[in-house]
């Protein structure tokens, strides 16, 4: 099985970059007979979804549950779920409270435990009180994971609180600057 985690507030753009290359990668795994898994929500778990069909590979879509009963996810997340559902070919239900950053990464966690890869989404920045890409990188190593980092050329992440900015990551080192979107 192979599994994505990745920063929420990917641009547009990035997105359209990483189903792109997600595609190609994940045809090497459809070959193989390996499953996709993907806890759902918008974004990269949308464009991996995406990916995953058009390479071939089954998916499998998680979904938060209390007591054995979906829980209802945020609404921004709703529409991308139900995309996820219709692209699945499987769907799993995992306890946990969508609403919970620290229980959304101890699923993440019990989710990457069945898992042989991981393509993470990442620009090399640390965890935060949003963002546990960093966290669940070091998770994976550390479990034995294969993890394969990605990052286009010219991807970038919605500077929050500020409308129609984003931040890139400079080639060659960590600087980072905001340009218009």
């Amino acid at each position: 099985m192979i599994a994505v985690v990745g920063h929420r507030d990917l641009t547009a753009p990035t997105l359209a970059l990483l189903e792109e290359e997600l595609s190609w990668r994940l045809a090497e795994f459809a070959r193989a007979g390996r499953a996709g898994l993907v806890r759902a929500g918008r974004g990269l778990p949308v464009a991996f979804g995406r990916a995953a069909r058009a390479a071939g590979l089954a998916l499998v879509t998680v979904l938060p549950s209390k007591n054995g009963v979906p829980e209802v996810l945020e609404s921004c997340d709703r529409r991308a779920a139900g995309e996820l559902l219709l692209l699945s070919e499987q769907v799993r239900l995992l306890e946990y409270d969508p609403s919970d950053r620290d229980a959304c990464v101890r699923a993440d966690e019990s989710l990457l435990r069945s898992c042989a890869r991981l393509l993470a989404v990442w620009d090399g920045s640390p965890s935060n009180s949003r963002d546990a890409t960093a966290h669940l990188v070091a998770f994976a190593r550390t479990s034995g994971i294969d993890v394969d980092v990605l990052w286009p050329e010219g991807a970038g992440r919605t500077e929050p609180g500020t409308p129609g900015m984003e931040r890139r990551l400079e080639r060659g080192g960590r600087r980072y600057r905001s340009l218009p979107a």
